[in-house]
């Protein structure tokens, strides 16, 4: 009994080992990996592997091969549901038919095909995410007692297993399950955490827009790559009176409204950011026709003149408006160089009559 107390030890350590591994590698794959399909075929063939590795060395004991097979079974099944489960047994079942013995078919169908069917009657379909699961510890649990329940009076009725072997499966399997449950948790809630402290670091509080840290660095990225690039910047006209009219929370609305309009009107490979106070800026890459910058700057500053603001009749001429300025990059500039250009075309603007666009140089 001893030495099958150890065993079974060896069992769960395994299974514990090269949980905590493939929990370590999944934080680096995530950065790469974004199809849920694929995450669902690198889960079956993980935990078929695991199952493949604890089944192994079993435990010989009057023709039965006795090992915690039914611990990752059952884990990704209640975490995946019955498709995941089914796919990570196919490998168990052919392996545990090859070693054969009388009880062969007892091993599949209570070790191998049981686990799967209780794990998916616990699964919870509203909560699953393949990539980053927070599972339910207690039920998680719930479901593998009445498993181990419904396997032990099974085996002890079928096949030579007695009661003090059923117990130590018992014992172990609950302690492995438990320990794949926290381990998995644990992980996806540091990822979660670190994704929610990496958006908020790169986000504006006002507007939820990307901060000028994010912006420069995904330009200058873009700059490092000499892919020609137009900035624009643009900012209220009047805010300071619109602000001193109507209060702080008012402009600080005014501000989120324009940066959703911004949001709205530009596209994907474009990249925005509230830049300080009531100026915004743009940057629109890959630009190959001066023209499509003109002319979705052209847009953007018309849509905010006809976009009916809250109080903007306080301002002068009855509408609020924004004044822009734009310059495109040249060879050899850095991105301060550009952004300087852009700001005096802005100034150019708010010069010369607001409510009108600047182009560095025209």
């Amino acid at each position: 009994m001893e030495s099958m107390v150890f065993f079974f030890l060896e069992n769960m350590a395994l299974i514990i080992a090269l949980m905590f591994l493939a929990l370590k590698g999944k934080e680096l794959l995530l950065l790469n990996i974004k199809s849920p399909f694929m995450w669902l075929w690198l889960s079956s063939f993980f935990i078929g592997f695991l199952t493949f590795s604890v089944m192994y060395n079993s435990l010989d004991y009057e023709g039965m091969h006795l090992d915690l097979r039914e611990v990752p079974l059952y884990f990704i099944s209640y975490v995946g549901g019955w498709k995941l489960g089914i796919i990570s047994s196919i490998f168990p079942s052919f392996y545990r038919f090859h070693l054969g013995g009388p009880t062969a078919l007892h091993g599949i169908l209570l070790s191998i095909l049981l686990p799967v069917l209780i794990g998916a009657l616990f699964h919870n379909k509203k909560t699953f995410n393949p990539t980053l699961n927070i599972i339910s510890i207690k039920r998680m649990m719930i479901g593998l007692v009445i498993f181990e329940i419904i396997k032990s009076f099974l085996m002890i009725w079928t096949t030579p297993a007695t009661l003090s072997i059923t117990i130590a499966m018992f014992f172990f399997a609950f302690i492995a399950v438990l320990a794949m449950g926290l381990m998995l948790n644990d992980a996806h809630q540091n990822i979660i955490s670190r994704r929610e402290l990496e958006y908020q670091s790169n986000r504006d509080s006002m507007t939820n827009l990307p901060n000028i840290r994010y912006f420069n660095r995904k330009v200058e990225n873009l700059i490092y790559q000499k892919k020609p690039i137009a900035i624009s910047m643009f900012d209220i006209d009047y805010f300071k009176s619109y602000n001193d009219t109507h209060g702080h929370q008012k402009g600080d609305l005014l501000l989120r409204t324009l940066g959703q309009l911004l949001t709205d009107s530009v596209s994907k490979e474009d990249f925005i950011a509230r830049y300080g106070g009531d100026e915004f800026i743009i940057c629109f890459s890959n630009v190959s026709n001066p023209e499509d910058v003109t002319n979705a700057t052209n847009l953007f500053l018309k849509n905010v003149e006809e976009y009916n603001f809250e109080g903007e009749e306080t301002q002068p001429g009855g509408k609020l408006t924004i004044s822009m300025g734009v310059s495109f990059s040249s060879e050899n500039q850095t991105l301060e160089q550009i952004i300087e250009e852009t700001d005096s075309a802005l100034y150019h603007s708010k010069k010369h009559g607001r409510n009108q666009i600047t182009i560095y140089g025209l």
